[in-house]
């Protein structure tokens, strides 16, 4: 038997085993730049199984660390599939999880704030607010903590890569989650921002900005993992399989995120 077919029954069994006659609440801990994607998908699954899921979004390093000591989530969707890892090792987790999705990173920047950096020079709006710094404004360049944010890293590494790093220190401020960071970008004092695909992509902040993809070779791979912790009950477990069939996968490729 092929193997798409072996994955596609296999997933189908674990879906209908996961689904109970009644239905459940599970406690959910995600990315921060799953906030409009995985809100969609909690309404479609919510709709069709009855049961019901609180979301919580934020840093994944900061939900690592509360995993760890014990804080109540069931289900994990952590944009830096490290912190899956990490917390497998030791022990916290129902297995190792799965990868749901493939982040990307984008500059952002509000409608009509100024000229849009193309894809030869993505990053030309922190070239003109280092310019404008060096003029004595003080522009603001708004990235997420690189401490415990994955798309903070990731942004740290795409400034490297284009030798901007240390130059942007005193522009730089920092979101603690990547949600935070694209309000930040689109803030009057700012030039913009280094922040997830997903965010920009998302109609809340879509109707009033503007991006270019920032190439995924200038920062390591945004894989994102999602795994279900020992505290799984049944309506998390339901989800976890949700997510991994074509309707969860499909709202995942909407907001920009690749699921192969």
């Amino acid at each position: 038997m092929p193997r798409l077919c072996r994955r596609g029954l296999w997933m189908a069994w674990l879906l209908m085993v996961a689904m109970p006659t009644s239905a459940g609440t599970a406690t959910v801990a995600a990315a921060s730049d799953l906030q409009f994607a995985l809100k969609e998908a909690a309404e479609r699954f919510e709709d069709a199984t009855g049961h019901t899921l609180r979301l919580n979004f934020g840093s994944s390093g900061n939900f690592r660390r509360q995993i760890a000591q014990g804080a109540p989530f069931e289900l994990f969707l952590s944009a830096d599939e490290r912190y899956v890892e990490a917390l497998h090792g030791e022990g916290h987790t129902r297995g190792e999880g799965v990868i749901y999705a493939i982040g990307r990173l984008v500059w952002l920047q509000r409608s009509g704030q100024a000229e849009m950096p193309d894809d030869d020079a993505p990053l030309a709006g922190v070239e003109q607010a280092l310019a404008h710094h060096a003029n004595g404004e003080r522009p603001r360049i708004a990235i997420a903590n690189p401490e415990h944010a994955p798309y903070g890293v990731a942004a740290k590494q795409a400034l490297t890569h284009a030798g901007l790093w240390e130059q942007t220190e005193p522009l730089r401020v920092l979101g603690e989650n990547v949600s935070q960071a694209a309000q930040f970008a689109l803030s009057d004092d700012a030039q913009g921002g280094l922040v997830a695909y997903s965010l920009a992509l998302a109609p809340p902040l879509a109707e009033r900005s503007e991006y270019v993809l920032i190439p995924e070779g200038w920062h390591e791979p945004l894989r994102q993992r999602m795994v279900l912790t020992r505290q799984a009950g049944d309506a998390a477990q339901a989800f976890y399989a949700w997510l991994q069939q074509e309707e969860g996968r499909a709202i995942f490729q909407h907001y920009g995120f690749s699921t192969d």
